[in-house]
């Protein structure tokens, strides 16, 4: 059973109630005036002007259904658990950061302030809480409902449904359903979500996917290269063979 949390613009008031429950929630405590995500930052809510109007859009980790950081960790600090959270185990990370640059959404941030044991921070959906049965800390922060916790199918059903009751109001599309694999964190709006600052050109496929491609070509690609690097080889020694040789002209 996986579960997942549905964010949705237009019930947002900005009163960032799911950014005091997260930050108490997980023992941190950035500065004042941070906007964005960091080691001690799991969620924002960004407000951004589209065709004149205030929008905010809350920006966290989304738990992708197959995660690019899960899949290129060579070590397993990263897991997509059963429930949905995708989780970091800090005693295996070696700090090579390549979940960071992996992730299609530029979610985990490195504890740069940290000079012994630094770690990759963000957001685990409250895996505790879910394990116990309970709904993440921000979800059952919202005072608007903006943020809803529950399982990911039935998420997916009341998203589809809002929009099919209200065509009117919302973007006919539910970010996360589909994009990099889809995602337990899924966004409705009334806006194209590459205007709310979302990426608008992901794949449908997970985007393992694409990696597994590439390393499934690796080893004949090394195989290639390393012949190729052996004939080079040969051919200079054999130059310089025959340029050494008594005999040359």
């Amino acid at each position: 059973m996986s579960y997942g949390m549905l964010f949705d613009v237009t019930r947002c008031v900005g009163c960032l109630a799911c950014e005091a429950a997260c930050d108490e929630a997980n023992g941190n405590h950035p500065p004042e005036d941070v906007r964005d995500l960091r080691y001690d930052k799991w969620t924002v809510v960004r407000t951004v002007e589209v065709d004149g109007e205030e929008k905010h859009v809350r920006r966290m980790c989304m738990h992708c259904q197959d995660p690019s950081c899960v899949s290129v960790c060579p070590v397993g600090a990263f897991k997509k658990t059963e429930l949905g959270p995708v989780i970091y185990d800090e005693n295996r990370c070696m700090g090579c950061r390549y979940c960071m640059m992996a992730c299609p959404y530029n979610v985990p941030t490195y504890e740069w302030d940290n000079p012994t044991t630094p770690r990759v921070r963000k957001c685990i959906m409250c895996y505790e809480r879910v394990k116990a049965g309970e709904p993440t800390a921000c979800a059952a922060a919202c005072p608007a409902e903006a943020t809803v916790f529950g399982k990911r199918e039935d998420l997916l059903a009341e998203a589809h449904k809002r929009i099919a009751e209200n065509p009117e109001l919302y973007y006919p599309h539910v970010f996360g359903e589909h994009e990099a694999g889809g995602s337990s964190v899924l966004f409705l709006a009334d806006k194209n979500f590459a205007a709310l600052g979302l990426p608008g050109n992901l794949p449908e496929g997970p985007l393992p996917e694409l990696t597994g491609q590439v390393l499934h070509r690796l080893p004949n690609v090394v195989v290639t290269a390393g012949a190729a690097l052996m004939g080079l080889w040969w051919i200079i020694h054999r130059r310089q063979e025959l340029a050494a040789s008594p005999e040359k002209k």
